[in-house]
This record gives structure tokens, C-alpha cells and sequence, in this order.
């Protein structure tokens, strides 16, 4: 394996066979709260900057996973294919990091 087949090379170079982009899904403005919103579906209850979705851009209504609050220091989690739970505990896990102070 050379430079050139590491994962950043490839995204660089756009070659993305047996690679997704994921991305955070955008939020949208709600005029009643005046603030953006996700719709959670009921799973996650309170406000939170450590609160995400992840789709692809093919798809913006598949959830492929799902991380916020529904108490003081208590969240829930929600994973679909193509995700496995170890990937998805792993990306819960780093949204900890660095928004510490934000709350």
C-alpha cells in the first residue's frame, strides 16, 4: 500500500469505491421556537449541541444514526445499516469531545 491508497488520498482524488460520505443532516428553521430543529421522532427530548443525525446526501430521510439528550447527562443512540454498533458507539463516543464547555 502506497500514499496514494490512503483513505484521504482517495477522497482527495474522489476515488470512493467501498467508501460513504456521511454528513450531518442540515437543520431546518422552526418560526414557532425560532431556532433550527431535527426531528427526532420522540427519541430524543431535550435541547443539545451534542444532538445529530447522519445521512448521506442520496438519501436525506434515512437516518443512518441517530445521538442526543433525553436527560441531565443521559442520551440515546439510534443506528442503521450501512453503521454497525461499534462504529456508531465510536462516533457517539467523539461527539463528547471538545463540546464539553459548550453547555
Amino acid at each position: 500500500m502506497d500514499d496514494g491508497d490512503g483513505l484521504l488520498e482517495r477522497y482527495k482524488n474522489k476515488r470512493m469505491e467501498n467508501l460513504l460520505e456521511l454528513h450531518n443532516k442540515t437543520p431546518v428553521w422552526n418560526d414557532d421556537t425560532q431556532s433550527y430543529v431535527l426531528n427526532f421522532h420522540g427519541r430524543v427530548t431535550q435541547a443539545s449541541v451534542k444532538n445529530f443525525q447522519i445521512v448521506m446526501d442520496a438519501d436525506v430521510d434515512y437516518i443512518i444514526m441517530q445521538f442526543g439528550r433525553v436527560a441531565e447527562d443521559v442520551f440515546t443512540m439510534d443506528y442503521n445499516y450501512p453503521m454497525c454498533a461499534l462504529q456508531a458507539f465510536a462516533v457517539a463516543l467523539s461527539s463528547f469531545d471538545g463540546k464539553l464547555a459548550c453547555e
